[in-house]
């Protein structure tokens, strides 16, 4: 193909830095310690996971948080064993991601990259409560916010007065 000299302007590229990461709340209660229970357990584990992101008064400067509940019940009793509830926090700086790609860039991108850090605090505090550490399955952040739209445009539509 011959180039007819005409160039495509370039997007500036995307710049993204992580300016820090933190645990903004974190509980944990180990249930089966409190009761005082013995006996074989076969934990049955459930993970709920609630994304957040908001601007900063710094400009490009954005927040993301991961709202993380882990409950494990016994399978055979539906006892509780645990539950921890995290709360972890990244700061950003972002640069050159167009207005209507920002949202999922926030929701999907962002929080890919604090996922480690939170999935190793989950197995150091299962682990430190008195529990096989729990290794976390990766997360599919574009699933859960695919999973959002979808689940606020048919409460919208249900919303909306029939004409």
């Amino acid at each position: 193909m011959a180039d007819n000299g005409a160039a495509q302007p370039q997007a500036p590229a995307v710049k993204m830095n992580i300016l820090n990461q933190f645990i903004r709340d974190m509980s944990f209660e180990n249930i089966l310690a409190q009761k005082g229970a013995t006996g074989e357990v076969q934990p049955d584990v459930s993970v709920q996971v609630n994304l957040d992101a908001k601007k900063r008064a710094t400009e490009n400067q954005y927040e993301v948080a991961i709202k993380l509940q882990v409950k494990s019940t016994n399978k055979d009793g539906g006892e509780n064993l645990f539950l921890l509830e995290v709360d972890y926090v990244g700061l950003f700086h972002i640069e050159n991601v167009p207005e209507d790609q920002l949202h999922p860039f926030l929701l999907i991108e962002c929080p890919r990259l604090l996922f480690p850090f939170l999935r190793r605090i989950v197995s150091d505090v299962t682990r430190d409560g008195g529990f096989p550490p729990l290794n976390l399955e990766n997360i599919d952040f574009m699933a859960l916010y695919r999973n959002e739209l979808s689940r606020r445009a048919q409460s919208e539509a249900a919303e909306a007065p029939a004409n």
